[in-house]
Formats: structure tokens, C-alpha cells, sequence
């Protein structure tokens, strides 16, 4: 696939995305400043790289991308919310996010954790209202269950638990597998299971599908501990070195900056291995999976 056909795909799922995400929340009957508060952040950019995964899914499988609108925009959401919650004082106390003040910088600490609450519960309802013609009813009940597990204490918000307990203590390489896996891939892998499920995989095809979506999610994390080296400020939105100054364990930290490079690559090589298994076409997934390997931000 070349790189003209990738970026048209992926500017127009993210233009589709964006407009579902700012109609959703403005067809809200809520305070005014309760959606902007939830608006400033779902529109402060990022690469959306969830949903494009959810739609790359279903375009391997042959089927309408718009049928998976609706869950790409709650699992969105749900990204967000931990976003807001993460830069909180009492959690990650960052100033930056996207290169714009945090949320609470802007909405204060209250409006800021009640935003984050309102995406996490509108994503659920999200899935609920999925039109009957693009997922029926045990569809919508699948959906629900992945992303529950996905963001809750089972991962994404466990793995924030286990990065909080294990912040100025020595962890092992298994002990920040374990963080990244549950803080980071499990949504990464909702994406792609919510697309296979949309697109009535065989149980097969979903468990393929999982382990190319659990490398994918290390490889974007050790990129990310890359980036916080390497990267430009302008670009990641955020501190370079934040990392090494907060006394965070990385995979530089444990494996160098070169063997952290080493094990990037391995992941992104075992993740295509299993795209080639899946027997679909799975180009645009392919072309995803290069780009976490090489992004800059």
C-alpha cells in the first residue's frame, strides 16, 4: 500500500471521527460547561491511532467502515477520560497535554475529574445506541463486555494502579510489561477485537488478532519511552525527559536506549507475523503497525 492511500484512509476516518465525537457531545442536554470541558480535550488532537485500528479492522474483513463509528468514538472517549484523570495533581500532576494546558489547567480539578466521568459513562451509551442494521443486540452486548474489561480494573485502570505502586521502586522488565500491557495495549487490543466482533470474526480470527494487537500495544509503548529521550518537544506535545526526571523505570532505563530499540523492532516484527496469519488484507493494518514503529510524536 503506498503512503498516499494510508494517509487518504486515515484523514478521512479522522475527519469522520471528529465530527461524531463534537455532534455527540453537543446533542448533550447537560451544563454547557461540562461539554466544553469534554470537547476541549476530545478535540485537542492526538493521532487516534484506536479508532484508525478499529477501522483498519474492519476494512480487513471486507466491510463498511462506518459501522464502526460509533464504537470508535466510545473507545475515544474512553482514551480521553484517562488522559484528563492521568494529568490530574494527585496522579501524574502534568501541566501539557497535546502541547495545550491540561484539562484541569484550564476547567480546574473539579470540572476536570466530572469531564472525564461523563466519557466514560457516554461511551458505554455510545455502544448501546448502535444502530440495529450494524450490530444486533448480542453485537452491542460483546462490544460493551470488551470495552469494560479493556478500562477497567482488569486494564487499562489497573495497569494505572500497578505504574502508581511501582513509581521510585526498582521494577523488573515483567513488572512495566505488566503496566504497559494493561495501562496501554488493553484498549489498543479493544480496538482491534471491537472491529473484529463488528465484523463477525471467528473466535480464530479475534485470538490472532489479540496477539498482533499485544505486541502492537508494547511496541507503542517502548516508542513512547523512546520519544521521552529522543523526541522533539513541539512534536510529542510534552517534556522531553520527563521520565528521568519523575525517577520512572523505562525500557531505556532497563534495557539502554539501543536494546529498548532492539526489542521495539521485535515487536513490531512479531505483530506482522500475526497480520500474516489472519489470511485477511490487512495492508492498512500493516501500514499502521509501521507507523507506531517510526512516529515522532
Amino acid at each position: 500500500m503506498s503512503q498516499e492511500t494510508f494517509l487518504a484512509f486515515a484523514s478521512k476516518h479522522k475527519q469522520l471521527l471528529e465530527k461524531e465525537l463534537r455532534d455527540r457531545v453537543n446533542q448533550l442536554i447537560a451544563p454547557s460547561v461540562i461539554k466544553e470541558s469534554m470537547l476541549y480535550s476530545l478535540e485537542a488532537g492526538g493521532k487516534r491511532i484506536r479508532p484508525l485500528l478499529l477501522f483498519a479492522t474492519l476494512s480487513a474483513f471486507g466491510e463498511n467502515t462506518r459501522k464502526g463509528l460509533q464504537t470508535a468514538a466510545a473507545i475515544e472517549m474512553i482514551h480521553t477520560y484517562s488522559l484528563i484523570h492521568d494529568d490530574l495533581p494527585s496522579m501524574d500532576n502534568d501541566d501539557l497535554r497535546r502541547g495545550k494546558p491540561t484539562n484541569h489547567k484550564v476547567f480546574g480539578d473539579a470540572f476536570a475529574i466530572l469531564a472525564g466521568d461523563a466519557l466514560l459513562t457516554y461511551s458505554f451509551q455510545l455502544l448501546a445506541e448502535t444502530p440495529d442494521n450494524f450490530a444486533d443486540a448480542s453485537t452491542k452486548l460483546a462490544l460493551i463486555k470488551e470495552l469494560s474489561k479493556a478500562s477497567g480494573a482488569e486494564g487499562m485502570v489497573g495497569g494505572q494502579v500497578a505504574d502508581i505502586s511501582g513509581e521510585e521502586k526498582d521494577l523488573s522488565l515483567s513488572d512495566l510489561e505488566y503496566i504497559h500491557i494493561h495501562k496501554t495495549g488493553k484498549l489498543l487490543e479493544c480496538s482491534v477485537v471491537s472491529g473484529a466482533i463488528l465484523a463477525g470474526a471467528t473466535e480464530e480470527q479475534i485470538k490472532i488478532l489479540a496477539k498482533f494487537a499485544y505486541h502492537l500495544g508494547l511496541a507503542f509503548q517502548i516508542r513512547d519511552d523512546i520519544l521521552d529521550l529522543e523526541g522533539i518537544e513541539e512534536k510529542i506535545g510534552k517534556r522531553v525527559g520527563s521520565d528521568e526526571i519523575n525517577h520512572k523505570v523505562t525500557y531505556p532505563s532497563l534495557l539502554t536506549l539501543e536494546g529498548a530499540k532492539e526489542a521495539l523492532h521485535q515487536h513490531i516484527e512479531l505483530a506482522k507475523q500475526q497480520l500474516k496469519a489472519t489470511g485477511l488484507n490487512v495492508e492498512l493494518l500493516e501500514a499502521i503497525t509501521n507507523l507506531i514503529e517510526t512516529r515522532d510524536h
